[in-house]
């Protein structure tokens, strides 16, 4: 926590506006909206003890609202959204009329790191309480649907006797960390984030002193070349490096997030050695807490301090209030050459080799991490990572088993050999569970991954680069519309005078991968929206047109941002 000293320096530094933005450190912490009041009188965590004496045994009639909707999300816990109201009623009804008696459970899966141990009580969980539901979502968790209250503190005992937890899994906390899938085990690897990862899970998760933060705080940790965290869109990253005189250690990046007003992080131009990397993590949510905006939750998070501040300000508050000592200046990240989705069979360092696969835009089941348990046992893998691109990894395959493995796994429906579209597609939940959405995204995804697999086997055999499809059930951009080659975002659309669920269509957006040196947003093209219906339609549409314009080497990115709009319809 912050000294008397210190925080009455901070209040001469004035809000830009002229009136308080909440912030802690400049306003004091008087709390200027009914989410705040909640948070100071009583903190999510608490709550774990009423669901375990009071809700799980007298039912979900028993929860009262501000428990329900806040502060059951502290563990990891969302009412999901009651089946049969459409999209067009989201925005017309509150959250306890759009919520069922049913929760979406979401597991941490800090660097997306599992055992075979652990992978088998996640498929027994599914199998059991949640109706054999199970996603792998992008930011490396699992997600269950159909929880009853009655059920969670079995779910907990079950999840905690192999070391995995609903900590900090939503809420305005500290989420998971996100983690090079490749932690450790890869030759080209630059250095092993594990130890800082373990570091930042053990001493702060569950941190009282960080479990009141303006908003959700998003972190990823990545050692490995292929920048496989997309670490331009987290609250704070640190990215592997190698400094010419000091050695293997991170480049920091702070402020980025997408939703309804996407950023960009960017560097600070430091370098951060790995024995100093966990206490600057934690010196970059202290300034969020402490100097985050919370009077409207539409601004409380860190992208707008630092769109404020600047990168230049942002360090010199890190290194002089919250450091106390000044970071080295540091290289930023080589550009990558390497896919960092890892799908595919890849020789480990060890001599041993890594498999990555593919489901369908994330969506598993019990059965199928039941097939996948048994199929790494019978290959003599204890090892398993998901990644944040709705993937899997299995870890340390003998050169004798790849084959065995990999036609398991087809078996499975995970595809070590996707089809391009099926390889970079990507969904959010949806209408089908969450309260927010506005149209169906998974099974819409998958019809059209299907189609296009058909529609587009011509051209996509010998295309040199891969396009990326994303599909969002709402604005809020949980599949990372803008930095997709074709980003959708859900909303209704008009047919006919009717009203039908369509999307609005984002293009030419992407992270810094091995097809682009940097990050960038896509464009909107005005007026260009399209039905659930029409979704194959238009991806054939402008992949020919790309195919047919594209410049020697060209990204569909650069020929989406270079066309006049005309093309692009």
């Amino acid at each position: 926590m912050t000294t008397t000293t210190d925080a009455t320096a901070r209040a001469l530094r004035p809000p830009r506006s002229g009136r308080s933005n909440g912030q802690w450190a400049v306003d004091g912490r008087a709390p200027l909206n009914p989410n705040e009041e909640w948070k100071q009188d009583e903190g999510g965590l608490a709550v774990r003890q009423r669901i375990e004496e009071v809700y799980s045994k007298e039912g979900f009639g028993s929860i009262p609202a501000q428990d329900l909707s806040g502060r059951f999300r502290w563990w990891g816990l969302y009412t999901q959204r009651r089946p049969g109201i459409d999209g067009g009623r989201t925005a017309q009804l509150d959250d306890a009329e759009l919520s069922d008696e049913y929760f979406m459970l979401r597991v941490r899966l800090d660097g997306g790191a599992l055992t075979l141990g652990q992978l088998r009580v996640l498929a027994d969980i599914s199998t059991e309480f949640a109706r054999g539901t199970a996603d792998i979502s992008d930011r490396q968790n699992i997600q269950y649907h159909w929880i009853r209250v009655e059920d969670v503190p079995e779910i907990w005992r079950r999840l905690e006797s192999v070391g995995l937890q609903t900590t900090d899994a939503c809420g305005d906390t500290p989420r998971v960390v996100l983690g090079s899938p490749l932690a450790g085990i890869a030759a080209d690897e630059l250095i092993d984030p594990t130890p800082v990862i373990d570091e930042i899970v053990s001493r702060f998760v569950g941190d009282p002193e960080l479990q009141n933060l303006p908003r959700k705080f998003k972190s990823a940790v990545t050692g490995h070349p292929s920048l496989d965290v997309v670490h331009e869109i987290n609250d704070v990253s640190l990215v592997g490096v190698v400094h010419p005189e000091l050695g293997p250690g991170y480049d920091l990046w702070v402020g980025g997030g997408l939703s309804t007003a996407p950023r960009l992080a960017e560097r600070l131009g430091t370098f951060v050695a790995e024995d100093r990397a966990a206490e600057v993590w934690h010196g970059v949510v202290q300034i969020f807490r402490d100097y985050g905006y919370r009077r409207l939750r539409t601004k409380a998070r860190l992208k707008f301090l630092l769109a404020e501040w600047g990168p230049a300000e942002f360090r010199r508050v890190l290194e002089e209030e919250y450091l106390g000592y000044a970071l080295p200046d540091g290289p930023p990240p080589a550009p990558a050459t390497t896919p960092g989705d890892h799908v595919g069979v890849h020789l480990q360092k060890d001599g041993r080799h890594y498999v990555g696969a593919a489901p369908v835009v994330g969506r598993v089941s019990g059965d199928v991490l039941t097939g996948l348990a048994d199929l790494m046992a019978e290959v003599g893998s204890d090892r398993l990572r998901l990644t944040p691109h709705q993937k899997l990894v299995v870890l340390d395959v003998p050169s004798e088993q790849v084959d065995t493995l990999v036609a398991g796994l087809e078996g499975l429906g995970l595809s070590v050999s996707p089809s391009p579209f099926r390889r970079h597609t990507m969904a959010c939940t949806g209408i089908e569970y969450c309260k927010l959405a506005i149209v169906e995204t998974k099974a819409t995804a998958a019809t059209a991954v299907a189609e296009l697999e058909q529609r587009l086997a011509d051209v996509t055999v010998g295309l040199d680069t891969p396009i990326s499809l994303h599909v969002n059930g709402c604005p809020n951009s949980c599949a990372r519309i803008q930095v997709a080659d074709i980003g959708l975002k859900g909303q209704l659309v008009t047919v006919d005078g009717e009203q039908a669920p369509g999307f609005q269509v984002h293009l030419g957006g992407g992270l810094a991968s091995a097809d682009r040196d940097e990050a960038g947003l896509g464009r909107t093209v005005r007026g260009l929206k399209v039905t659930a219906e029409e979704l194959p339609d238009l991806v054939e549409r402008l992949v020919r047109r790309f195919v047919d314009q594209r410049e020697d080497g060209e990204t569909f990115s650069s020929w989406a941002h270079r066309v006049d709009e005309d093309e692009l319809r």
